[in-house]
């Protein structure tokens, strides 16, 4: 995946749509303008990619409960590249966590892919962390909400001087922070 001729890429992150994405957050999502979309599985109708695909190329791994979407992998290894050489690799799936720790799968599999950063979905709690030299960033669900969890999105911005990662209220569209 290329980096814009400024080395940076602005991409949405969702995850555990659950064929109902929010529309107030999918109007949001539209407004920060990414030039990608990454979601992190249970899709559920897999019409919500066309839906996405109307904001931005996406990018999409399978669900738990996506039993259906046999076309979808479990798991991607995205490069982002600049100049045609790579400048940084990132792994998406759907389960990476165990409790509040990075699933050993999940970073065994993020290290042979030279991967910093893992991006899921799967428990609906958004979620960011380091460990062990890599980084795990959950943006929560865009679907319909579940228990008293808020509804989210994630924003990832690649700059070349680095990565920052945010939470999005999909309701209000500012910057979430847990309180």
């Amino acid at each position: 995946m290329p980096l814009r001729a400024d080395g940076g890429l602005r991409l949405g992150l969702v995850a555990d749509t659950h064929s109902k994405p929010d529309g107030q957050g999918l109007s949001h999502l539209a407004q920060e303008k990414p030039d990608v979309i990454l979601h992190g599985g249970d899709i559920g109708d897999l019409s919500v990619l066309d839906t996405l695909a109307a904001i931005a190329p996406v990018h999409a791994v399978r669900g738990n409960i996506d039993v259906r979407a046999k076309d979808l992998p479990d798991v991607l290894e995205l490069t982002l590249t600049e100049a045609g050489r790579p400048a940084f690799t990132l792994l998406l799936t759907h389960i990476a966590v165990a409790g509040p720790r990075i699933r050993a799968d999940a970073a065994k599999r993020a290290r042979a892919a030279g991967a910093r950063l893992i991006v899921c979905g799967h428990s609906h709690v958004p979620f960011l962390t380091q460990e062990q030299g890599l980084t795990l960033f959950n943006p929560g669900s865009l679907g319909p909400r579940r228990f008293q969890l808020p509804i989210l999105f994630g924003v990832m911005e690649v700059t070349r001087g680095g990565v920052a990662l945010s939470h999005v209220d999909a309701e209000t569209g500012k910057t979430w922070l847990p309180g």
